[in-house]
């Protein structure tokens, strides 16, 4: 049987073969493990974050590798996936299957917190590498940091400093906080509770409820008994659907409070429709609509997808291109030396502007304050934001002085 042959029939059992084997794996590319660069991409594909990340994040990863061409240097480019339930066991085993029987050199994807710090750590025990484009958790390259893993999108750290900052300085200073009860919620109610504080403001209030979550009435009463002017929801994806959609039928802000979305996706905006979410504040990585290279893009992406993508699903796409490039231009998939490339190299594409990756494994670039239009602004079924002002790269992220990474100075 040929190459080609038992490359298409390892497909069909076990994978996505995005390219053909081309032939026999040669001298050429020898330094590639296996003769193929073998990524799996790992997220919720079915529960509260779905939308955001999902099957459009696969898609958003084949893209990428169709657009190069679908090997490296007559590597084939494998792609696995698989459903992580918002479980950290079942991420955490499900990688180390595709580690130890089908040899994958890179996970993408990588939502829930939890599920992102038990992965990481598998991947650091057996020399993977991770590239991390849901998950909001600061953490993830602070505390949770490792040689083995890329935080790429977002996190939580700009997103209390834009969207909390932006409140404050607009008289809202007195706070109630509602989280979702696990690392990426602490981050963020963290962080949020920083930014208040320093800027004058306080959190009069604060409440976890628990991930994922649909009754949220208690929750909402007890921010409305609170007093504060500023409801600040440190939640994702259908929690925060959930929690705003309960606050409108309490008439939370009819009352007098305001709703401060804190991580909001262009897919809850769409979800719920601009009537409720109009004025909203919020702080992204991404908007697809922010200029000529990001329209281009996400109408390639809309043709295959039928929706606009979502800062995640822009993430996953740029980091693996990065990655890609990386393996090409050295000729090896070896984690630490393909770290070290991509380390070296800038990130200047349509999702980043003034990218870099610091040694801590944040990729930090400019992000954006952005605005929920109302329906009289808005053009068409996607024109859902407008752009208020960029917060450059090097303000955005925590600054390596105030890092607790153990790989910061070494």
């Amino acid at each position: 049987m040929t190459s080609k042959c038992l490359l298409l029939k390892r497909a069909l059992v076990s994978g996505i073969v995005l390219a053909a084997a081309g032939g026999l794996v040669t001298a050429a590319h020898a330094e590639i493990s296996d003769g193929e660069i073998r990524i799996g991409y790992l997220a919720d594909m079915s529960g509260t974050y779905r939308d955001l990340a999902g099957p459009g994040g696969l898609a958003a990863l084949e893209m990428a590798v169709e657009d190069f061409g679908g090997s490296v240097d007559g590597a084939p480019i494998v792609l696995f996936s698989a459903d992580d339930r918002n479980s950290a066991d079942v991420g955490a085993n499900t990688v180390r299957e595709w580690i130890d029987q089908r040899n994958v050199d890179m996970v993408a994807g990588l939502v829930a917190s939890s599920v992102v710090i038990a992965v990481t750590r598998i991947l650091e025990e057996n020399d993977g590498l991770g590239l991390v484009s849901g998950s909001a958790a600061s953490s993830i390259t602070n505390e949770h940091c490792t040689a083995n893993h890329i935080h790429w999108a977002y996190d939580t750290y700009p997103l209390a400093n834009g969207t909390a900052k932006a409140i404050v300085d607009q008289g809202g200073d007195s706070w109630f906080l509602l989280t979702a009860d696990y690392a990426f919620g602490h981050a963020l109610e963290g962080d949020v509770e920083k930014v208040v504080n320093d800027n004058g403001g306080s959190i009069v209030g604060k409440v976890r409820h628990p991930f994922p979550t649909s009754d949220f009435s208690s929750y909402i009463l007890q921010a409305q008994g609170s007093g504060a002017q500023i409801v600040g929801l440190a939640n994702a994806g259908a929690d925060t659907v959930n929690a705003i959609t309960t606050a409108s039928q309490f008439g939370l802000v009819q009352s007098g409070q305001q709703l401060a979305g804190l991580l909001v996706f262009l897919n809850d905006v769409h979800a719920m429709g601009l009537e409720s979410t109009q004025g909203l504040l919020l702080t992204t990585g991404w908007y697809w609509d922010m200029d000529d290279e990001s329209r281009e893009w996400a109408e390639r992406y809309y043709e295959r997808v039928g929706r606009m993508p979502t800062m995640v699903q822009a993430g996953i796409y740029s980091s693996t291109m990065h990655y890609l490039n990386a393996v090409q231009a050295i000729g090896s998939d070896d984690t630490a030396a393909v770290r070290e490339q991509m380390m070296a190299t800038p990130v200047e594409d349509f999702f980043s502007r003034n990218g870099r990756i610091r040694e801590d494994g944040r990729m930090v670039h400019d992000m954006y304050l952005a605005q929920v239009k109302t329906p009289g602004e808005s053009t068409g079924e996607w024109d859902l934001y407008e752009i208020l002002s960029t917060i450059p790269a090097e303000e955005a992220y925590r600054p390596l002085s105030e890092s607790a990474c153990n790989l910061v100075g070494n």
